[in-house]
């Protein structure tokens, strides 16, 4: 049985959330940008929440593997800026 449902080389988006700073959405692209470095980061969408606390970033990256995935979100849920990765 195949060890994924994602058949790879595929354009995968990941919802990063957190508060609305100087430098969060900089800094999500960077470390995007390390595990997938085609990543094109103008294209990342961004929702500031109702109140403005909270930014929404919509990275899609081109996955080539699970482990490439799998590194990214690692990486992601333990940046400190982070709230939460979907």
């Amino acid at each position: 049985m195949a060890e994924t449902l994602i058949e790879f080389p595929c354009d995968f988006p990941i919802k990063v959330m957190g508060k609305s700073t100087d430098g969060f959405a900089q800094a999500i692209a960077d470390l995007v940008l390390k595990h997938a470095p085609d990543f094109d980061a103008a294209k990342m969408e961004m929702r500031p929440s109702k109140a403005g606390n909270y930014l929404s970033l919509t990275c899609t990256v081109r996955a080539t593997s699970q482990a490439q995935l799998d590194a990214l979100y690692r990486e992601l849920s333990g940046h400190p800026m982070v709230k939460v990765v979907l």
